[in-house]
């Protein structure tokens, strides 16, 4: 089970990590969104992994402890309000813009054979 679980976050870490390098601002929305549900469920893991463990005390034997649940609570609701606040600022950089380039500039095209012809003539 713990296995699987650090595999998902690695994975989630990896693929988050991948989407914000690149050159459009979509995709680095949502490998900023990706890193932080690998984030939230690092605190969650924080806690140890209990099975019918109680957050409430004196109904079972064994507890779960309570904080990396609120932190966890936190995190998502900040994270919503960020990916919202980017959101917002991707879409205000394309219409002022004119395009979604994290930078704001088109890359280069390359030289075709059509448009070397069409300069020789």
């Amino acid at each position: 089970m713990e296995a699987v679980y650090a595999v998902c976050v690695g994975l989630l870490t990896s693929a988050g990590i991948f989407l914000c390098l690149r050159g459009r601002t979509f995709p680095v929305v949502l490998g900023l969104t990706m890193l932080s549900y690998a984030v939230n469920l690092f605190l969650f893991s924080s806690g140890r992994l209990k099975l019918d463990g109680a957050a409430i005390l004196g109904t079972s034997y064994t507890y779960a402890d309570p904080l990396p649940q609120a932190l966890v609570l936190t995190a998502i609701v900040i994270g919503f309000a960020m990916t919202a606040f980017v959101v917002i600022l991707a879409m205000r950089a394309r219409a002022d813009l004119g395009n979604d380039h994290v930078d704001g500039r088109l890359p280069p095209q390359p030289e075709t054979k059509t448009r070397r012809k069409k300069d020789q003539a």
